[in-house]
């Protein structure tokens, strides 16, 4: 449900109030192009799939004391002026880019290096390909779509071909994320 933007549109700093209210009602959201997006609450699956993501991902960085791992929505203010604010299922911030600085109390203003979106099967081509453009417009190095139903990962990078890896196929991190490598299979199982 996107909420109409014929009035005032809705500011990050209004998300951040209007968000505490509507998570009780049992909804996330995310802010577009000053459009509040409401979404349903994410189905079991999804969030296996999402903390399996969040665990690879966070072991290896840890280990290696690469930067931080944001868990499931953590928004991140991508643009203002109108506002968008994305929260992916798993993000990554390189170190380099965040200090020792704690991590804000509202939502960081810059985009991960690594978004990673589980697709659930309410949720549209047209709008999982919208937060692909959003995270790589706003400066994001790699984008990871899981999808479940197909036991596939599709890797997005700024001006490349995506590269679709299935089932036998390793995820590697690349510059991103060096280091990392993790079987497709065993993100879903």
């Amino acid at each position: 449900m996107r909420t109409s933007a014929a009035k005032t549109p809705v500011t990050a700093d209004e998300l951040l109030l209007v968000s505490v209210r509507l998570s009780i009602l049992g909804k996330r959201t995310e802010l577009v192009r000053g459009d509040l997006v409401v979404m349903a609450l994410a189905g079991g699956r999804h969030g296996q799939v999402a903390h399996k993501f969040g665990l690879f991902i966070g072991n290896h960085v840890l280990e290696r004391d690469l930067g931080r791992v944001f868990a499931a929505e953590t928004g991140f203010l991508l643009r203002r002026s109108p506002d968008t604010v994305r929260a992916p299922d798993v993000a990554f911030v390189a170190g380099e880019r965040l200090g020792t600085e704690e991590a804000p109390a509202g939502f960081p203003e810059m985009a991960p290096d690594l978004a990673v979106e589980v697709v659930s099967p309410g949720d549209s081509t047209a709008a999982v390909q919208d937060k692909i453009r959003d995270w790589l417009e706003a400066g994001t190095r790699a984008v990871w779509v899981a999808y479940p139903d197909t036991r596939s990962v599709t890797v997005h990078r700024h001006g490349q071909p995506a590269e679709v890896l299935r089932d036998a196929d390793i995820l590697e991190g690349g510059p991103v994320l060096p280091g990392f490598a993790v079987r497709v299979r065993e993100l879903f199982t």
